[in-house]
């Protein structure tokens, strides 16, 4: 029986680990006054309860059933009702909206026009549609507490918004900030690159203390979407580096009419080039800065090249 072998990566610093989960794998939290989150370690969900019951904002499958054992306990505690009343949608995909239907058909679920049309372009039992959408902004109100969506263009995918609740001083925005944490694999799978790369931006012009990105163990900092504007400022950097000096046509050379083989070399040595000295800058800085890193590089170097036209040469 043959050996696997494993890589080995850069250990995780302590800064990007979060609380530690019950015996039933979750962790519940205040984040401020009513406002609560909950994780499974891997992904989050948050509820702010009041009066007139609780709206719940995104229902991990992972997470599944947890999500009202964790409301139950902290209605219990506070003597408030558990009943969730509303759902907002951060965007269409599953694994941050999978468990939906556990909440049943009289929960008023709210989202973005465009993620109506995705989910019922999929059909999932699992993802009910929105019941109330809305295309660049709407204001929740519930039980005298008002939470403000926002859509500012595409990013991670094209129906992501902001969830902003000011009297909490909290942002949610999932899938394109993890703190702590380096980006998943490609880049965080973002359907929009320059749309990703400006959503910090964005983020960081609403006031708020608290941000919870949708992913790993803890809730972030404005110090923590400030550091990823530095991550991805050097991996853009690099990888105009990384074009302006690496030479594609040794590589057609070698591989002659093999044109794929010497493509993806060029663009494995283009990538490999820049993503060196992120990966020395940030190990032990961000968690996984080592792990995903090629993927990530690869993808923001093909963005550079065919949305904004870098690197691309014209035949004299």
């Amino acid at each position: 029986m043959s050996t696997i072998e494993l890589p080995e990566y850069a250990p995780v610093p302590q800064s990007a680990t979060g609380p530690a989960v019950n015996e039933h794998g979750y962790y519940v939290g205040r984040v401020e006054r009513n406002l609560y989150w909950v994780t499974d370690g891997g992904y989050q969900a948050a509820f702010l309860t009041t009066a007139d019951g609780v709206v719940l904002f995104d229902a991990p499958p992972t997470i599944g059933h947890n999500l009202q054992r964790a409301i139950d306990e902290i209605a219990a505690a506070n003597g408030v009702p558990n009943k969730v009343t509303h759902l907002v949608y951060s965007h269409h995909h599953a694994d941050h909206i999978g468990a939906s239907s556990l909440f049943g058909p009289d929960v008023v679920r709210i989202g973005h026009a465009e993620t109506k049309r995705l989910l019922a372009r999929t059909g999932d039992p699992a993802r009910p549609a929105p019941d109330l959408t809305f295309d660049t902004k709407h204001a929740l109100e519930v039980g005298g507490e008002t939470v403000n969506l926002a859509w500012h263009g595409s990013n991670h995918t094209p129906d992501n918004i902001y969830i902003h609740l000011p009297g909490h001083e909290t942002l949610m925005l999932i899938d394109v900030v993890v703190p702590g944490w380096a980006s998943f694999a490609a880049f965080n799978v973002n359907v929009d690159v320059p749309g990703s790369i400006a959503a910090p931006d964005n983020a960081l012009d609403y006031p708020w203390k608290h941000f919870i990105g949708g992913h790993l163990g803890r809730l972030g900092t404005r110090d923590d979407l400030t550091l990823h504007q530095h991550y991805l400022a050097d991996i853009v950097d690099n990888v105009r580096t990384a074009l302006a000096t690496v030479d594609p046509m040794p590589f057609y050379a070698r591989y002659g009419d093999n044109v794929w083989a010497a493509v993806k070399a060029y663009l494995d040595t283009a990538s490999a080039q820049a993503a060196a000295p992120v990966v020395e800058k940030y190990s032990g800085v961000l968690g996984a800065a080592d792990v995903f890193i090629t993927s990530t590089v690869f993808v923001i170097l093909e963005s550079l090249r065919l949305d904004l036209g870098e690197g691309l040469y014209i035949h004299p």
